[in-house]
């Protein structure tokens, strides 16, 4: 993922976190020393953020959120429209490791603390369709296991006692890797979407870290026509 792609999820979830309680990021020169990045790379963050409708910049005064910003929601994709009987999940690896230092900011965690990576692959109709790689705190999840792995990550989350609030979603046409493609068992080459994923609980925590490498996918979603934000990207 390009690091201005990273910047502009770890904003949304900041975002939806309310971490900016008074509806106002950091300034361009903040942020690029909060991300490592140049000025430049920071600019065209925000213009992605400014072009979705999420932040307006007002100039001399600052980055805000737009008052009328709206959520996207996920109707259905290739996996929530298959019942869950019809959904295997099958662990490739498990192990936990000190946080990167983009982990770090992911899950607003510190310097040293451990966060678990798993890696499985999905298969729904009895047919391999997705690889994913996803990343958890392992203050929070001291127990994650090749079970839980394997069957339902979200069932566990709620069985923990955490609520889940929502997800930030993100789509990238790709194509497979030798790697992937072995797992896959399809072609080197072969078209597939990347989806990248935040997963959210009610108290604004990031839960989970998700890049998953899908074949065969479709997704369909519900956009709310929000009048006001058509007209400011018109004028």
């Amino acid at each position: 993922m390009k690091k201005r792609e990273f910047i502009v999820q770890d904003l949304l979830s900041k975002i939806y976190q309310e971490e900016f309680k008074d509806g106002k990021l950091p300034n361009q020169r903040k942020l690029a020393q909060i991300y490592g990045v140049s000025r430049f790379t920071i600019q065209q963050a925000v213009k992605n953020l400014e072009e979705i409708g999420i932040v307006r910049v007002v100039q001399g005064s600052g980055i805000f959120v737009h008052e009328k910003w709206v959520k996207n929601p996920l109707i259905f994709n290739s996996l929530t429209r298959t019942p869950y009987d019809r959904i295997d999940s099958k662990m490739v690896e498990l192990k936990k490791s000190p946080a990167t230092l983009d982990e770090q900011k992911i899950f607003q965690i510190n310097e040293g603390d451990e966060v678990w990576t798993f890696e499985r692959i999905r298969i729904v109709n009895y047919k391999i369709e997705q690889l994913e790689i996803s990343k958890m705190p392992v203050a929070m999840f001291p127990d994650l296991s090749q079970e839980v792995v394997e069957h339902s990550i979200q069932n566990y989350v709620e069985q923990k006692g955490f609520r889940i609030s929502h997800y930030i979603t993100s789509y990238d046409p790709i194509t497979t890797s030798k790697e992937q493609s072995k797992l896959l068992l399809c072609k080197r080459g072969t078209p597939a979407m990347q989806i990248t994923n935040r997963a959210i609980l009610e108290d604004g925590q990031v839960f989970e870290y998700s890049s998953i490498v899908a074949i065969d996918y479709s997704v369909t979603y519900i956009r709310p026509f929000d009048r006001e934000i058509h007209r400011s990207r018109i004028d």
